[in-house]
């Protein structure tokens, strides 16, 4: 797919992955809605590589229609949509003092990473379908899980069983939407230099980055943004999940 005049969305758009997509799709001339909640952060974003910014709640039905409507209005009937909008947690099953794992922190973070993606898959499908052309593809979606979905760790009970309900989901939404020839890719990224590593000390950083095995080092998110643009020129890649992480596997903790 050319990208150029292309529309796009990207939810989780204003940091981290989301952001380097954002940058890469613009730089190759796709206009760009950004959905996500961080109102600042977005528009300062969108200052910088043009598009427009949508404040989205990714597990709300009508913020998702809201906001695809909004970008239609400005830019056309979007034919990629790139998912990075996500939580992370780390509560065990059993916490200190023999309590359980708070359902509402579970429920939070499968209503953002799995519902969240499905929800605006869904909607982005059912309007992209409708729209007529005889190019060989209508459009391409592009979820994010994580290496979490195969070697979750201790204390990632709700991140790592929302991330396999996204890997989950991948093979049988791209055969759902084949007839619309609409392809659908899911990306598991390994330890990458996001905002929440950013809080991390340097020497943790290091650490982390030391355990995989090559390169030895955290990935960067420009790394993420550029296997989105191969996954878009490539037609023949549809249905599959693709670890992007250096061969590492997570140990225990």
């Amino acid at each position: 797919m050319k990208l150029e005049g292309i529309a796009a969305i990207v939810t989780g758009g204003a940091s981290g992955l989301g952001a380097s997509t954002a940058r890469m799709l613009a730089g190759r001339g796709a206009k760009v809605a950004v959905f996500d909640l961080n109102q600042q952060a977005a528009r300062d974003l969108i200052q910088d590589i043009g598009g427009v910014f949508c404040k989205v709640d990714v597990s709300e039905e009508g913020s998702v229609v809201a906001g695809l409507s909004e970008a239609e209005q400005r830019h056309g009937v979007a034919r990629v949509l790139v998912n990075c909008a996500g939580v992370p947690a780390a509560v065990k099953t059993v916490t200190k003092g023999n309590a359980y794992h708070p359902l509402d922190t579970f429920r939070r973070v499968i209503e953002i990473n799995l519902i969240g993606t499905f929800n605006v898959i869904s909607k982005f499908a059912a309007r992209l379908s409708a729209w007529e052309t005889q190019e060989e593809e209508r459009g391409v979606v592009i979820n994010t899980a994580s290496v979490a979905a195969y070697d979750g760790q201790i204390g990632q009970a709700a991140y790592a069983s929302s991330k396999a309900g996204v890997v989950g989901l991948t093979l049988p939404v791209a055969r759902d939407l084949a007839q619309h020839r609409i392809r659908v890719v899911t990306l598991a990224p390994g330890l990458f230099l996001t905002p929440m590593m950013m809080r991390l000390s340097p020497e943790l950083r290091d650490s982390l980055g030391m355990q995989v095995p090559h390169p030895s080092r955290l990935g960067r998110p420009d790394e993420y943004a550029q296997l989105v643009e191969s996954i878009l020129a490539n037609p023949m890649v549809n249905g599959e999940v693709i670890r992007i992480d250096g061969a590492l596997r997570m140990a225990p903790r």
